[in-house]
């Protein structure tokens, strides 16, 4: 890169800035970003980075570049439905919060929607009050996989735990108590937790 013409140079480490955070940016976006007159000012930049082997161009897409051997796939759009609690379980105030664009390499499983924790049960586990995790829509989960579960009409993201005694919701932080799921309780699994966006 240090070969660069230095507008050039900054260009590509601009592209990979943004693809890192989810899209690469847009020839209008790549043009306002340097003070090019017109996105074929743009165009010639990248399409010299394209010849040079440093990134790759699909012809017809807004939002074509692309960094070479990455095999990228497009951005997931994903909605945030609302809230669920890394604490003790909270009502879930499902209805659709905003969406967002995100790369896929940013999840475990491919995500199906965005909730966001509040409370510090999870701590432990990285998983702080205010993030963004993804939730890959699943039935069933494997003991000790991190879940979000509905207990009596209430949403919690918790480790599951299997046992002879039956199910446990496993806090990540000492200063939270398990939750026992009694036998007769109205339980689901609802999803796996495949990864998390840190706001701010």
């Amino acid at each position: 890169m240090s070969d660069l013409p230095s507008p050039r140079a900054a260009i590509l480490a601009f592209v990979r800035e943004r693809i890192a955070r989810g899209a690469a940016p847009s020839l209008a976006e790549i043009a306002a970003e340097f003070g090019f007159a017109s996105r074929n000012s743009a165009h010639k930049h990248v399409q010299a980075l394209a010849e040079a082997g440093l990134v790759e161009l699909r012809p017809g897409q807004k939002r074509g570049i692309r960094l070479p051997g990455s095999g990228q796939e497009p951005p997931l759009m994903l909605p945030v439905l609302g809230r669920v609690a890394a604490g003790r379980p909270i009502g879930a105030d499902i209805g659709l919060d905003r969406q967002l664009w995100l790369d896929r390499g940013l999840f475990s499983l491919r995500p199906d929607y965005l909730l966001q924790v509040q409370g510090d049960s999870m701590v432990d586990d990285g998983i702080l009050d205010g993030d963004l995790v993804g939730v890959h829509r699943s039935g069933d989960a494997r003991d000790g996989q991190i879940v979000v579960a509905r207990l009596d009409e209430e949403i919690t993201i918790k480790r599951l735990e299997r046992g002879r005694d039956g199910i446990r919701l496993l806090p990540r932080n000492p200063a939270h108590a398990p939750i026992v799921v009694p036998a007769d309780a109205d339980f689901a699994i609802e999803g796996l937790y495949c990864g998390l966006i840190r706001q701010g």
